[in-house]
């Protein structure tokens, strides 16, 4: 976690991230089997070109949450010191390897950054069918009466 575990005083704030992180790998894992479960409607309501940048764009948000739990759990696991979830330990599986796990934080920290990109690429886009296309695509994404729908 870019040497803040390092820091004093940091380890409950460290151990609350790795729990934090591993609710989250959960609720992927749940949110990744309901869509393979549920394909969405097809929403081509603009050019060709928009529907694969939306897809690119969805596919490549699922690929980078799974990765940063991953990521982070692993960078964790070959730390050495064992993974807890809210302060129950974790099974450890793996022995300690200092250069593994400063590669995987570094992949960690670059998919935090990237996703962070592709999030703010993807509430853009909402923003635009919203604003400008007006095309009701934003409103199927929100729990909301269909008289909404269109608007």
């Amino acid at each position: 976690m870019m040497s803040v575990e390092e820091d004093p005083g940091s380890a409950p704030l460290f151990a609350l991230h790795i729990s934090l992180g591993l609710t989250a790998a959960f609720l992927i894992a749940l949110r990744l089997a309901w869509r393979f479960g549920n394909p969405p409607r097809s929403t081509e309501t603009g050019p060709r070109w928009q529907t694969r940048a939306a897809r690119l764009t969805h596919w490549l948000l699922y690929l980078l949450l799974v990765l940063m739990p991953l990521t982070g759990f692993l960078g964790a696991s070959f730390g050495g010191d064992g993974v807890d979830f809210f302060g129950m330990a974790l099974p450890q599986w793996s022995a300690r390897n200092d250069s593994l796990k400063e590669q995987l934080f570094g992949v960690h920290s670059f998919v935090a950054w990237l996703l962070v990109a592709v999030v703010s690429l993807h509430v853009l886009g909402a923003l635009k069918h919203l604003l400008l296309d007006r095309d009701g695509v934003f409103w199927r994404m929100w729990p909301v009466s269909r008289s909404r729908q269109g608007r």
